[in-house]
C-alpha cells in the first residue's frame, strides 16, 4: 500500500511540476456601492510573479488606493476593492507565472448601486405657455426605468401629446398651463432588482401679468391744490409688483407723488398744468411684465390775465375796453354793466372773430382768440362806472372789473315839487351827478339863498347832494327855488317847488265782515293824499243811539283791512273812518251798519254790554264723525264756535291710532273750512282727532274726537248680494272664452271652408272639402280672364242669391271675385234651375290656397 501511495504523490508532483493551476475565490461578487470586498487568488505550484488586472486589461498597481492588490505568500495574492463604484464593475482578471508558464482566473464583479437622485430641485418654476422640462436626474446601477405620474395618475405620452418623457428622464411639458401646476411624481425603478424609489417635485407655473387701469382717462383741474387718483389692478403668479413710469422716469413717493403699498394706486399732488401726459402703469413678476397707459387731462380754469381802464369825456365819439383771458379750454369772455349782458355769443377763433352789437348799435362786443374788447360808442354820462369781465370755461369761471371813467357836466336830479305847510320844515332836494364834483348855489328870484336876511332856509350838503331846508312862516315862502350846479365841464341849473299841502281825502268803507265780538272793515284809500303821506287812519263805531268810539291805526303800504274787536255778540253797530296826513285829518267817510254775529247757547258768555272786551283765544269747535263709504275714511265736520273777538285765522288737525305713540303730520286747513277728510286709515283700528281753532290771540283748546274704522271686508266693496267667489269667476271666464272660440269657427266654416265644424262635416257627413274637384267645376264657367302668366287656381263659387247673414251683419266687403253690378231679380223658376245648375269661378291667385267667397250652394 505504501508504495502504490508514493508512486501517486510521485505523479502529482511531476505533474505540479510540469504545469500552474490558478482558483479566485469566490468565482463571482454582487457589490453595492459603497461596499468594500476582497477576492483571494490561490495558485498551485511553484508562481514567480502573481498579478491582477483590471477589466480594462491594465494591471493594476499596489500604489492604487481603491482597487489594492497585495502577495499574501508564495501561492496566493489578495484583490480589495474599497468603496466601490458604478465605474468598478467588470472582469478581474488573476495570473500566474513562473518561467514561460502562466495560468490565469477571472472573477466577475458586479457593481450594484441603489437609485440616487442627483438633480432633482423643487420646486420648479416655469412661465405659463413655455414648453416646460421638469428636471429628475437619477443615477442606479443597473440603470434605472423612470416613470412620472400627476395626481396619482400616470403621465402617458400616447394619450396626451403635450406631455414626453425624455431620454434622460426629464418630463417634457409643451405650452404648460396654470392647470398644470401642482406635485409632480419622479418614480425610478430597477427591473432587476425590484429597487424601486421615487421624488416628489412641486411645479410651479407663473402667469404673466395682466394689467386694466381703472380709468384709461382721467380729469383734473389744474392750479386748484387738488390731488387727482390714477389706479389700476394687475392680476398674475406670483403676484406682481407695480410701478409707474411718466415719460420714461419710474415715480417714487415723494412731495409730489405718493404710492400705496402695493404701488397699483399713484396720488398726483397740486396738479398743474405740466402735469398733463401719459402714465404708464408697469406690472412685474417672474413670469414677465405688461404695462397700460392712463392719459390725464388737466384742464385749467379760466382766468383774466390782462384788463385795461379807460377815461373818456362825454359825446366822445367811442371807447374801448379791453379783457384777455388764458385757460383751457379755451374760455369764452362776456360783458356786464348794471345787470345789462354783453356777449360775443359763440368762441371766437383765429380766423373768425364773433361780434355783439346792441340794439342802438351803440355797443359792440368782438372777440378775438382769447382776447375781447367792448366798444362803447357816442359816450354818454351813463356809460361811466364799473364793467365786469367774466372770462369763463367748462372748469370755471373768473370776474375781474374794469373802469371806465367818463367826465362830463353837471346833470341835476331830484323830486321837483315838494309839499309841506306853514310851521313844518321842508328840504328840496338836489341831486347833481358830475365828475368832476360840482359845486352847487342856491337861488330865490334872482337872489342867492340863504340872504342874511332870511333864517327861515338853512342849506346841508352830503356828498353830490344839496339839501335847502324851508320852514314856511307865510304863503311867501312858497313858490319856486333854483339850484345851480358848476364844474369844469359846465353848469346846469333845475328849478324846483315848495307847495303849500292839503289834507287828504276820506277812505271810502267797502264792506264790513261782522264775527261775534269782533268785525273785519276792507276800505279804499283816499284818491287824495294832500301831497304828503297817510300817517295813520282812524277808526270809529258805535251802538245805535251812543257816542263814538275811535281807535287809531299806523298806516303801512298796502294797508285795506282793519280789524276792530271788543264787541258785543248779535248787536247792530255803525263804523265810519278817516285819514290823517301831516297837514290834518280828512273828512269822516260816510257810516256803514253791521250786525255782530250770534255765540251758540252752549258756549254762550254772560252779556257784557261794553265796547272794550279784551281780546281772547277761540273756544274749541264741536266735532262731528261720518264714516266714509270706504270704510277705512272719515269726515270730520266742525262746529264753529266763539271766536274770542278775533276772526279765526285757520284750523290746525292732527290724528294717530290709539295704540301708537306718535302723531300724524299735522293739517292746516283755511278759515273758511268746515270739515276734513281723513283717508288710507288703518281697517279695525281707534283712532284720536283732534282740531284747534286758531285767531290773533293763540289756539283753542282741542276738539277731541275718537272713532273706530270698519272691519276689512272680504268681497269687492260695492258688490250686491253675496258676491262671486273665485272660483264663479274663473267658470264665466272659461264660458266667455269658449263661446268665443265656437264663433271664430263658425266664422271660419262659412268664410274660409275651414275649422273644427268644417273637418266634422267632411269626414262624418260626407260632404265635399273646399279643395275637392267636382264634375260642375269643371264646366263651369270663369267670370274673369285668365292671366297666363300665373299659374290658376279655380275657385267654386255659386251665383245663388246671398242668404240673410246671421245676427244682422250686412253684406261683405266685394273682393276680386265679386260683381260690380246687382244680380238681376230672378223668378222661382230661374232660382230652381240654377239651384241645380253652380257657377264655376276661375280666379288667378299665383302661389295662394283657394279660398271660397260667398255661401256654398246646397247640392
Amino acid at each position: 500500500m505504501l508504495q502504490i501511495r508514493d508512486i501517486l504523490w510521485g505523479f502529482l508532483y511531476i505533474a505540479c511540476a510540469a504545469a500552474i493551476q490558478v482558483q479566485v475565490t469566490p468565482t463571482h461578487r454582487e457589490i453595492s456601492v459603497g461596499e468594500s470586498k476582497f477576492f483571494l487568488c490561490e495558485v498551485v505550484g511553484d508562481a514567480k510573479d502573481i498579478d491582477w488586472f483590471a477589466p480594462n486589461g491594465e494591471k493594476i498597481l499596489p500604489n492604487n488606493p481603491n482597487v489594492q492588490v497585495n502577495r499574501n505568500d508564495e501561492t496566493t495574492s489578495t484583490l480589495t476593492i474599497y468603496h466601490a463604484d458604478v465605474d468598478d464593475a467588470g472582469i478581474y482578471k488573476c495570473v500566474a507565472r513562473s518561467g514561460d508558464k502562466e495560468a490565469q482566473a477571472t472573477v466577475q464583479v458586479k457593481i450594484f448601486q441603489k437609485i440616487t437622485f442627483k438633480n432633482v430641485p423643487s420646486p420648479q418654476e416655469f412661465n405659463e405657455g413655455d414648453d416646460a422640462d421638469i428636471i429628475c436626474d437619477v443615477v442606479g446601477s443597473p440603470v434605472p426605468f423612470i416613470l412620472w405620474k400627476h395626481k396619482g395618475v400616470r403621465i402617458q405620452s400616447n394619450k396626451d401629446v403635450r406631455y414626453n418623457v425624455m431620454d434622460n428622464g426629464h418630463l417634457l411639458i409643451r405650452g404648460i398651463k396654470k392647470t398644470d401646476e401642482g406635485a409632480y411624481n419622479c418614480e425610478a425603478r430597477v427591473m432587476e432588482t425590484g429597487e424601486i424609489n421615487f421624488k416628489m417635485i412641486n411645479v410651479v407655473v407663473n402667469v404673466l401679468p395682466t394689467i386694466r387701469a381703472r380709468q384709461s382717462e382721467v380729469n383734473a383741474t389744474a392750479d386748484m391744490g387738488v390731488s387727482i387718483l390714477l389706479a389700476c389692478d394687475a392680476d398674475g403668479f406670483p403676484e406682481p409688483a407695480v410701478t409707474w413710469a411718466y415719460n420714461n422716469v419710474i415715480l417714487e413717493s415723494g412731495d409730489k407723488y405718493s404710492l400705496n403699498d402695493d404701488g397699483s394706486e399713484l396720488v398726483i399732488k397740486d396738479v398743474i398744468k405740466v402735469d398733463e401726459g401719459d402714465y404708464t402703469c408697469i406690472a412685474r413678476n417672474k413670469a414677465g411684465e405688461m404695462s397700460q397707459e392712463v392719459s390725464l387731462n388737466v384742464f385749467v380754469q379760466a382766468k383774466i390775465t390782462y384788463m385795461n381802464n379807460q377815461t373818456a369825456t362825454e359825446f366822445d365819439d367811442e371807447v374801448t375796453l379791453t379783457c384777455e383771458a388764458s385757460g383751457d379750454p379755451t374760455p369764452s369772455i362776456s360783458w356786464s354793466f348794471q345787470n345789462r349782458m354783453f356777449s360775443e355769443g359763440e368762441q371766437a377763433s383765429w380766423t373768425r372773430p364773433d361780434q355783439y352789437e346792441s340794439h342802438d348799435r351803440n355797443i359792440v362786443v368782438r372777440s378775438h382768440a382769447r382776447v375781447s374788447s367792448l366798444l362803447l360808442k357816442n359816450v354818454d354820462f351813463t356809460y361811466a362806472g364799473q364793467y365786469l369781465c367774466t372770462a369763463s370755461n367748462s372748469i370755471g369761471q373768473d370776474n375781474q372789473p374794469v373802469y371806465l371813467e367818463v367826465r362830463y357836466a353837471p346833470k341835476i336830479l331830484g323830486v321837483v315839487a315838494v309839499y309841506t305847510w306853514e310851521g313844518n320844515p321842508a328840504n328840496i332836494s338836489c341831486e347833481v351827478e358830475a365828475h368832476p364834483g360840482a359845486s352847487v348855489t342856491w337861488f330865490r328870484d334872482g337872489l342867492q339863498v340863504p340872504s342874511v336876511n332870511t333864517t327861515n332856509v338853512k342849506i346841508y350838503s352830503k356828498q353830490s347832494n344839496s339839501y335847502l331846508e324851508v320852514s314856511p312862516e307865510s304863503q311867501s315862502d312858497f313858490g319856486s327855488y333854483n339850484c345851480t350846479a358848476t364844474n369844469a365841464m359846465g353848469t346846469e341849473s333845475k328849478e324846483f317847488l315848495l307847495i303849500q299841502a292839503e289834507v287828504p281825502s276820506s277812505p271810502e268803507i267797502q264792506q264790513v265782515e261782522p264775527f261775534s265780538s269782533s268785525a273785519v272793515v276792507e276800505f279804499d284809500e283816499p284818491d287824495s293824499f294832500g301831497g304828503v303821506p297817510i300817517i295813520k287812519y282812524l277808526v270809529e263805531w258805535r251802538l245805535d243811539g251812543h257816542g263814538w268810539t275811535g281807535k287809531e291805526y299806523d298806516a303801512t303800504e298796502d294797508l285795506t283791512r282793519i280789524t276792530i274787536v271788543g264787541l258785543t255778540p248779535d248787536t247792530i253797530y255803525e263804523v265810519k273812518m278817516s285819514a290823517v296826513n301831516g297837514k290834518g285829518e280828512s273828512e269822516s267817510s260816510a257810516a256803514v251798519k253791521f250786525k255782530t254775529g250770534p255765540i251758540p247757547s252752549s258756549e254762550a258768555p254772560p252779556l257784557i254790554v261794553t265796547t272794550s272786551m279784551a281780546l281772547r283765544e277761540p273756544s274749541a269747535p264741536k266735532l262731528e264723525a261720518m264714516v266714509q263709504n270706504q270704510g277705512n275714511a272719515l269726515k270730520v265736520n266742525w262746529i264753529k264756535q266763539d271766536d274770542g273777538g278775533s276772526p279765526i285765522k285757520h284750523y290746525l288737525v292732527r290724528y294717530k291710532a290709539k295704540h301708537v305713540s306718535d302723531w300724524k303730520p299735522e293739517i292746516r286747513m283755511p278759515h273758511s273750512s268746515e270739515y276734513v277728510v281723513l283717508g288710507g286709515l288703518d281697517w279695525n283700528t281707534e283712532y284720536e282727532v283732534r282740531v284747534v281753532a286758531v285767531n290773533q290771540k293763540g289756539k283753542s283748546e282741542p276738539g277731541i274726537l275718537s272713532f273706530r274704522t270698519a272691519t276689512e271686508p272680504t268681497t269687492m266693496p260695492g258688490a250686491s248680494g253675496s258676491g262671486l267667489s273665485t272660483g264663479a269667476i274663473v267658470g264665466i271666464l272659461i264660458v266667455v272664452f269658449f263661446a268665443l272660440l265656437v264663433a271664430v269657427d263658425v266664422t271660419c266654416y262659412f268664410l274660409n271652408k275651414c275649422g273644427l265644424l268644417m273637418c266634422i262635416a267632411v269626414n262624418f257627413c260626407g260632404k265635399a272639402g273646399p279643395g275637392a274637384k267636382s264634375k260642375d267645376m269643371e264646366e263651369g264657367k270663369a267670370n274673369f280672364t285668365k292671366d297666363e302668366s300665373k299659374e290658376p287656381i279655380v275657385e267654386v263659387r255659386t251665383e245663388e242669391e246671398p242668404t240673410q247673414n246671421q245676427e244682422g251683419v250686412g253684406p261683405a266687403e266685394p273682393n276680386e271675385t265679386t260683381p260690380l253690378t246687382e244680380p238681376e231679380k230672378k223668378t222661382k223658376d230661374d232660382v230652381k234651375t240654377e239651384a241645380n245648375n253652380t257657377a264655376v269661378e276661375v280666379k288667378t291667385v299665383p302661389n295662394e290656397a283657394p279660398q271660397t267667397n260667398g255661401n256654398e250652394s246646397k247640392a
